[in-house]
């Protein structure tokens, strides 16, 4: 399963057969998106329901050899989810989400954050280190590096969407109560956001744009437009879409400078969703910083797509399942 902000997917991963079959079901999450102003505690309690009853329904979990859980939100070893602010917004105590399922359901429970997940996508048959950025209703990212993602024992590690670049008192706020989070400015929801003021600060500007001529007014702007306006070379969408990269580009040039890591592959919903131009001008911007000291074809060449679909989690996290039953069949056979 992965467990996202506004969407939980459900798949079958049969290594024998090839990896994920083609039986996704996807349903909206039970979380604040669906039940605006719900009490954390009540909100967690129903998305551990509609897990487990997912996988219930779903026929071959008895037979399976266990279910990975892919979470929008830190993860400890443990399976203990640390917070989910896209999921059931910020507060609430630590969930030990593997333990309850693991109580309910008769197969074996990995939980791991979605990140995690999908970074296996990429590096299950990579010899090559990587950052995955994902852009979609808030950022996250994580560094696979020698065969494994870089996270400590209670899951810190790959939350730049909470890195604080504004400090600035009135700064957007993010899902998670914070201010001037990265994930506030940078993510979809916080396009949406930057493209709302500038409509208001600019009215002129945003008259002539082709946001205009597909919403109402500026409240009615949703982020299939925006996309669709970057794509189409709209100068207003365009210059919106390039300011909310100028914290991404910085959060990118932290990574590279402190850890070396030299690529970068973006997924989530809104980045693939604008496509190439997105990459574009994230290249573009890290370049106009100085980011890695290298040409714009140098820097291009480090900065790619990811598959254009919605199934990471779900590919990561079959392959991660498929790892962790073979080792344990592995100290099994040893004895």
């Amino acid at each position: 399963m992965d467990v996202g902000g506004t969407t939980l997917r459900v798949g079958t991963f049969d290594a024998g057969a090839g990896g994920l079959l083609p039986d996704v079901r996807r349903t909206p999450v039970d979380g604040m998106a669906r039940f605006p102003g719900a009490p954390v505690p009540v909100l967690q309690e129903r998305v551990v329901e509609q897990i487990a009853r997912e996988a219930e329904r779903r026929a071959g979990v008895r037979g399976s050899d266990g279910l990975c859980v892919a979470f929008a939100g830190p993860v400890g070893r443990d399976g203990t989810v640390r917070g989910a602010p896209t999921v059931w917004g910020g507060g609430g105590g630590p969930l030990p989400l593997r333990e309850l399922l693991e109580a309910r359901l008769p197969v074996p429970v990995l939980v791991v954050n979605d990140l995690t997940a999908a970074a296996w996508r990429y590096g299950a048959d990579s010899p090559e280190a990587f950052c995955l950025l994902t852009v979609s209703s808030g950022i996250g990212n994580k560094v696979f590096r020698g065969g494994e993602v870089l996270l400590d024992d209670e899951g810190h590690g790959g939350e730049l969407g909470h890195w604080t670049y504004d400090r600035s008192p009135d700064a957007p706020e993010c899902d998670c109560g914070g201010r001037g989070h990265l994930g506030a400015l940078a993510s979809g929801r916080g396009v949406l956001a930057a493209v709302r003021r500038a409509a208001l600060a600019d009215p002129e500007g945003y008259a002539g744009s082709a946001l205009a001529r597909a919403a109402a007014g500026p409240a009615e702007v949703d982020n299939p437009a925006v996309a669709a306006a970057v794509r189409a070379g709209d100068p207003f969408a365009t210059e919106v879409l390039r300011g909310t990269l100028v914290p991404l580009a910085a959060a990118i040039d932290g990574v590279f400078t402190s850890i070396g890591i030299r690529r970068y592959v973006l997924v989530g919903g809104f980045a693939l969703a604008v496509g190439e131009r997105y990459r574009e001008l994230l290249v573009a911007e890290l370049v106009r910083r100085g980011c890695f000291g290298l040409t714009d074809g140098q820097a291009g060449a480090m900065v790619v797509l990811g598959e254009d679909d919605d199934d990471h989690g779900l590919i990561g996290a079959g392959l991660l399942m498929d790892r962790r039953v073979g080792a344990a069949a592995e100290r099994e056979a040893a004895g």
